[in-house]
């Protein structure tokens, strides 16, 4: 067992509730998709005297499946068994899911910021999981909960949350009903009324409690001559740019369920822990970077490739081609088998 001042394995009982935690969400997840197969209604309609059968969405569209027939009907009737189906097991599931919460908390399985879970769940509901990746220091929750441990707190002290936005997908504000219609700024208002602009950093929102958000994105080919605005609305986000993010792009994606303090899980999707640490050691030998968060960038990264040799080996760093040699050189392994950091900082 892994116990030092850095890396300590969680205690067994936390381990448990965890796993059967995480069951009961991922059930949850395929539940939710499931159901969303089943939005809308399929409604009988008689038109000059004669039946139609008519499947309708949330948004008041419909879409005729035919006169009334044995073939419609058995149509209609799979569709309304189905959905009866989805929504018992939905209502079953997520009753499971307070009953892990609660257990969550009093074991104190998680401990991501209740805010970062938040977030996570309202993109998540609003279909845009898929469009932002957490980066950054918040990413060390996911590859501690992975490996079953908890990193030194040190390393995970943040009062920001960093989203890069994969500016390469077209992105509608005006899907899911219009859960994002007051941009990505009344997006987290509506998790956080108190989330405002800075107005020295129209990149980043902050709520009454000092917590952070940023929204970056790569600087890719053709990148510049996009607007900087997140949408058209004039009090929305600007987003900043990010130097290198298309390595972060481009590198194997991570997908966790994190505990937050309270209890509630979210899904996580984040960069590669690979990829994360020879992120930050690039950083580090930024010069033009702030001296203390090279430090903290070095730091990071050394407590990821730990992480790697102990608890996480099945990931090589030789399978991430994204780097260049500059960088991936940073890491390389050594007599033992484990993944080092050999080239110091200049």
């Amino acid at each position: 067992m892994q116990n030092n001042l850095e890396i300590i394995d969680l205690p067994e009982d936390s381990i448990r509730q965890y796993i059967d935690a995480k069951s009961a969400f991922t059930a949850l997840e395929q539940a939710k998709l499931r159901s969303a197969e089943f939005r809308g209604g399929m409604v009988w309609k008689t038109v000059k005297g004669k039946e139609y059968l008519v499947r309708t969405t949330t948004r008041g569209d419909q879409t005729g499946l035919g006169a009334k027939s044995a073939e419609t009907e058995a149509i209609y009737n799979k569709f309304t068994a189905g959905k009866a189906r989805a929504a018992e097991l939905s209502s079953g599931l997520k009753q499971a899911a307070v009953k892990h919460q609660r257990l969550n908390r009093a074991l104190r399985v998680g401990r991501t910021p209740n805010i970062i879970i938040d977030i996570l769940v309202g993109l998540s509901d609003a279909g845009m999981s898929g469009k932002f990746t957490i980066i950054g220091t918040n990413a060390l929750y996911a590859y501690e909960t992975a490996a079953g441990v908890r990193l030194n707190e040190a390393h995970l002290a943040t009062r920001d949350v960093d989203l890069l936005w994969d500016n390469r997908k077209k992105l509608s504000l005006f899907t899911q009903e219009n859960t994002l219609a007051g941009g990505m700024l009344g997006f987290l208002q509506s998790i956080d009324s108190t989330f405002t602009l800075r107005d020295d950093q129209l990149y980043t929102a902050v709520n009454k409690d000092g917590y952070e958000v940023d929204i970056l994105r790569r600087m890719g080919q053709g990148s510049d001559a996009e607007p900087g605005r997140f949408s058209t609305l004039v009090d929305d986000f600007w987003v900043v740019k990010a130097r290198n993010a298309d390595w972060l792009l481009s590198a194997p994606k991570f997908s966790e369920v994190i505990v937050g303090v309270n209890g509630k899980m979210a899904r996580m999707n984040t960069v590669d822990p690979r990829a994360f640490a020879l992120f930050k050691l690039w950083m580090a030998d930024q010069p033009d970077r702030d001296p203390g968060k090279r430090i903290r960038d070095a730091s990071q990264a050394r407590i990821v490739v730990d992480l790697i040799n102990s608890h996480l080996p099945q990931y090589s760093f030789e399978d991430i081609k994204v780097f260049p040699s500059a960088v991936a050189d940073k890491i390389a392994v050594d007599d033992t088998g484990n993944r080092r950091i050999v080239k110091p900082l200049k």
